[in-house]
């Protein structure tokens, strides 16, 4: 009998999600925002011209590249996915063909931290009190329980929405960093099947961080989870399995890689925030891109505090810190802090079985009037958009999105209209008299997660593509261009301007200089680079031609056309 853990469950509180509803459930989860809309600024668009010119033979594969320049982010591996999904499927748009490998990382991300989990839930420190005439819950059902939640933990956090659905390399390392999770927890059972799987799973996975332009995370991450594994076997067997050592080999390896690759060097940029309001910044996005886990992250922290060192809490807690730590030292403080969402998830879980049903009731109440005010609130602006009824939230997005026009589209409204009757059974089903299971607490805010976000990827779809990508001003720019002409010098465009260019506004760019292609005979400039301008071109060959303005006058790209030589 374990009575130093605080968990006590019944058997009657360990039933299984049924399987058909968390695979509807997560299908409706990750396929809205990988279908249907054009790639976004500014992250997704530039990493995805990176794999456009790739596919296309115009950039090295081991240094993706945009018009001969490095590529924002380092990490080969994530462009060589979308690169590869361009060339085999040749039938479909390139920016579809490159977001169906993203679409099966983020499933992945889903399955690693449900087995992960799984895996943390069989250890003997994890399991409930045994009662002393039977009923506790059966070991299996048990951790099958808490992995359901954990899963739906993860869906529920806010932060992983959005950037969860792009075709950046960030999602790679989310990936990579819940697939080595996986793999220590798994190795960390004392009976450990196919033990060598494992083995290959942790070393690919490490490889993968690594060349997802993430090998300090890699090395880190995985030699703390390796310690932690190796700590919590030597205590279950009388040595340590021969697995780990190859486990540690391997991590020596991926390190060597790294490093005759140039994949790994010293981080220039990081350091802490250096002012005040700088970590208050932080602090706000670590609140709400982790909400609802962090709650009961600290409630878990709390109630097993006894067993901080137990594997079921030191393993995630080592992968969580790993990135909120990376996320403070980073200047992208979401997309760092984005890899840390599985562990904190897996986290969460365990404080299921310690909740109160008064707390639990808390966290439904609080996620129905929530979610299902955002879900009104987007209903009605969308409903706005098309009647002009109510007139304030008309006129508002008219003034937000000068220039967009929106369209009826059934295709839309079918998605959105399904996802709403599911959440008013779901809430009805909830608020029933029903057997408690562990995992019901987080089913709330899981579907209030995704219905909100599938709302938004087809009700609000349109104008989303309108505000948040460069479709509407490449394409104005393409219409200025002259249909001479057979390129378009780029000066001081960005990696995700100039991919837009190319993709969405069909045209093709190279860059300015003293011996750019003198067939171009459009010039596009960005305002900050335009005082310099003569210095890299003959100036007196050019006249201003039009300026092309995002939303609000917040970004604007310069049109120039060529007079004379």
């Amino acid at each position: 009998m374990n009575l130093a853990t605080p968990a006590i469950v019944p058997q009657s509180a360990v039933r299984r999600l049924p399987r058909l509803a968390l695979l509807l459930f997560c299908l409706a989860y990750v396929l809205p925002g990988f279908v249907g809309r054009e790639p976004w600024k500014n992250a997704d668009v530039a990493a995805f011209g990176a794999m456009l010119e790739m596919a296309r033979g115009q950039s090295s594969w081991w240094q993706p590249q945009v018009l001969g320049v490095a590529a924002d982010v380092a990490g080969p591996l994530p462009y060589w996915l979308g690169a590869v999904f361009i060339r085999a499927l040749p039938f479909l748009d390139a920016d579809i063909a490159a977001r169906i490998p993203f679409a099966l990382l983020l499933a992945l991300t889903l399955v690693c931290t449900w087995y992960a989990v799984y895996h943390l839930a069989r250890q003997t420190s994890a399991q409930p009190v045994a009662f002393a005439f039977g009923g506790e819950a059966d070991p299996i059902d048990y951790a099958r329980t808490l992995a359901d939640a954990a899963l739906l933990a993860l869906v529920a956090c806010l932060g992983l929405a959005q950037m969860s659905h792009e075709t950046t390399p960030d999602l790679a390392r989310l990936a990579m960093v819940s697939a080595v999770l996986m793999a220590a927890t798994r190795m960390a059972l004392p009976a450990t099947r196919h033990p060598w799987r494992t083995v290959v799973l942790w070393g690919a996975a490490t490889l993968g961080l690594v060349f997802s332009g993430a090998p300090w995370i890699a090395i880190t991450l995985s030699s703390g989870l390796l310690i932690g594994v190796w700590l919590a076997r030597t205590t279950q067997d009388t040595r340590p399995p021969l697995e780990l050592t190859w486990v540690a080999g391997l991590l020596g390896l991926a390190t060597a890689l790294a490093a005759l690759t140039q994949q790994i060097q010293w981080p220039t940029e990081l350091a802490l925030p250096a002012i005040w309001t700088e970590w208050q910044r932080w602090a706000r996005l670590l609140v709400w891109f982790t909400w609802p886990a962090w709650p009961l992250v600290l409630w878990t922290l709390w109630r097993w505090r006894r067993q901080l060192l137990s594997p079921h809490v030191a393993l995630p807690l080592w992968a969580a810190l790993v990135s909120v730590v990376n996320s403070a030292i980073n200047p992208d403080f979401d997309r760092a802090l984005l890899l840390a969402l599985p562990a904190l998830a897996a986290l969460a879980a365990f404080a299921l079985p310690t909740l109160g049903r008064s707390v639990s009731a808390l966290i439904d109440w609080f996620t129905l009037v929530f979610f299902s005010g955002c879900a009104l609130v987007i209903w009605v602006i969308w409903f706005a958009m098309q009647t002009g009824v109510p007139a304030k939230p008309a006129a508002n997005v008219a003034r937000l999105a000068p220039g967009f026009v929106p369209e009826f589209s059934l295709a839309l409204l079918m998605p959105a209209l399904l996802a709403t009757i599911a959440w008013f059974w779901l809430v009805s089903w909830r608020v029933g008299r029903h057997r408690q299971a562990l995992w019901k607490s987080l089913v709330l805010p899981a579907a209030g997660a995704t219905l909100c976000w599938l709302l938004l990827m087809t009700l609000w779809l349109p104008l989303l593509d309108f505000g948040r990508s460069y479709g509407p001003v490449v394409r104005r720019i393409a219409k200025l261009v002259p249909a001479s002409s057979s390129c378009v010098l780029a000066d001081g465009l960005s990696q995700a301007q100039i991919s837009a260019l190319q993709y969405q506004g069909g045209l093709t760019m190279v860059r300015s200089g003293p011996k750019a292609d003198p067939r171009c005979e459009a010039m596009v400039v960005h305002p900050d680079t335009q005082p310099t301008l003569d210095e890299r071109v003959q100036l007196f060959e050019w006249a201003y031609k039009a300026t092309v303005r995002r939303l609000n006058d917040k970004e604007s790209l310069l049109l120039y056309q060529r007079v004379g030589g």
